[in-house]
């Protein structure tokens, strides 16, 4: 579904969850906004019990001039030709119902309704509700920096439904972030007036009652349902605390068990721990220092607490951490394969920015900032993955063809100019390239999942799971790497 599909309506009525946070007011906020410009009737409203009381929402709505109206109740006469349930799903417990002659749902939480006769556009991928109605924006040719108020309204969307932005993983809520015009002063007052009294009490009995386990030095602690911003402040705090290495804080309510992760290990990736936390009920991510995720309570089938313990236990006995600049593999034990020659993209840095420019090269499996040198160039593997190798390692193991190099992306990867901000995509600048096939290494599969710190990277280390390979080249011991599993039989062959 397409915001245009929407514009054949007359009467529109925008509706957020009961109780809404800042993301659903930011949402409704941007639609609003487009279907006035294109003069369209249309009601930005929240029903419930209660009315918006929280400090910073209520700062929200009268610094961002957000027209949100409260409506308990709703006669039949003025039933809408087209509801709008944003941030939320029709017909979910957490909106009231509103009768309507059609309605559509957009929504970035996990698919929970049936929705064959309902129009839809739900990307549980994203990080806020907020990010998908800008993407939908941008798909009409719109731009939110018209109005720094609804700009500023979706930075604040995320900002709060990502726990101050520790939880972004996706490519699509960092590209809303680089091109958000917003109200920085507006945006610190709202964030400053985030906890209230009785909140400051929630975080100082959840601190009081942690829980440490001095083996892999992290903490548990369970905190009453709250705004989930203050599970950030909890484990924030915990965090610096001597000899804590890593903190999980969470709470449960009737709809989700909300978790926070922060941990100050290299060996340990908040966002990796977090998607280990929520695997098959629910999901997680951020970045490698804070991130966060949701259970489902309805797929608990312990109390919450002792999932987590468990899942902590579980997670520090399943990795085996491995430094390649320290360690020579048994290669006895290990097959000969080489490279299948096979076709594939390259991209020199230095053709899309001058020598010199720091960048940030920006995919689906995450950002990379560097600084563009001579030698310096892109691979684009078989399944499309972007990594970085050496103009020696590309014009060693691969030769340039005369072909165009086209590939279709879920996201198509970008380089953004960190010094200006200017951005360019990374196909119009890719060559094809052949391998020669005469790389040889020594591979298995991988018996228990390995975290591997690459005699190149000892700050950050790459993940190899059950079934992928670990590698070494047969002319440099210490050049060990994890490949996948679904690239290996693509790209190796036995020797």
């Amino acid at each position: 579904m397409r915001l245009k599909d929407l514009l054949r309506f007359k009467n529109i009525v925008i509706q957020c969850h009961d109780n809404p946070d800042a993301d659903a007011l930011a949402s409704g906020y941007a639609l609003k906004w487009f279907f006035e410009k294109n003069g369209k009737d249309v009601r930005f409203i929240y029903r419930g019990r209660n009315e918006i009381k929280k400090s910073n929402l209520t700062i929200m709505v009268k610094k961002l001039e957000i027209p949100i109206e409260y409506v308990p109740f709703i006669s039949t006469e003025e039933q809408p030709d087209l509801l709008i349930t944003v941030d939320c799903q029709y017909g979910e417990k957490n909106v009231t119902k509103t009768e309507a002659k059609k309605v559509a749902i957009i929504d970035h939480h996990r698919k929970l309704v049936e929705t064959d006769n309902i129009l839809s556009n739900i990307n549980s991928e994203l990080g806020s509700c907020a990010t998908v109605v800008w993407k939908m924006l941008k798909e009409e040719g719109y731009d939110p920096n018209e109005n720094k108020f609804v700009a500023t309204a979706l930075y604040y969307g995320l900002y709060t439904d990502t726990n101050r932005l520790s939880e972004v993983s996706h490519p699509i809520d960092r590209d809303m972030l680089d091109s958000l015009n917003f109200n920085k002063a507006i945006v610190t007052e709202m964030s400053n007036s985030n906890i209230s009294l009785n909140e400051l009490q929630i975080t100082g009995k959840a601190i009081l009652n942690y829980e440490y386990h001095d083996s892999n030095k992290y903490l548990v602690i369970e905190a009453e349902p709250c705004d989930p911003s203050i599970l950030g402040v909890i484990s924030d705090f915990a965090l610096e605390t001597e000899g804590v290495d890593v903190c999980v804080a969470f709470y449960v309510n009737a709809y989700e068990v909300k978790f926070s992760v922060r941990s100050c290990s290299k060996e340990v990736y908040a966002n990796e721990l977090a998607a280990f936390l929520a695997d098959g009920m629910g999901g997680g991510g951020g970045h490698i220092l804070k991130a966060g995720g949701t259970i489902k309570p309805e797929l608990l089938t312990k109390p919450a607490k002792d999932l987590i313990r468990e899942r902590l236990a579980l997670y520090y006995d399943t990795y085996l951490v491995i430094y390649a600049k320290d360690t020579t593999l048994d290669t006895s034990r290990m097959k000969r394969y080489s490279k299948i020659q096979q076709t594939l993209g390259t991209v020199r840095l230095a053709d899309v920015f001058p020598v010199g420019t720091h960048i940030n090269i920006r995919t689906l499996e995450g950002d990379v900032d560097t600084v563009i040198n001579e030698e310096a160039y892109l691979m684009i593997g078989i399944e499309g993955e972007i990594y970085p190798i050496s103009e020696q390692k590309v014009k060693s193991s691969y030769e340039f063809t005369n072909f165009v190099y086209t590939r279709d992306f879920e996201y198509e990867p970008r380089i953004r100019n960190s010094g200006t901000g200017e951005i360019k995509y990374v196909l119009p600048f890719a060559k094809t390239v052949r391998s020669l096939g005469s790389s040889i290494i020594f591979a298995k599969p991988l018996e228990q999942p390995v975290k591997l710190f690459t005699a190149w990277t000892e700050d950050k280390y790459y993940s190899g799971r059950v079934g992928d390979y670990i590698a070494v080249r047969a002319d440099d011991e210490h050049d060990i790497y994890i490949i996948n599993r679904d690239i290996m039989d693509k790209s190796y062959k036995p020797f």
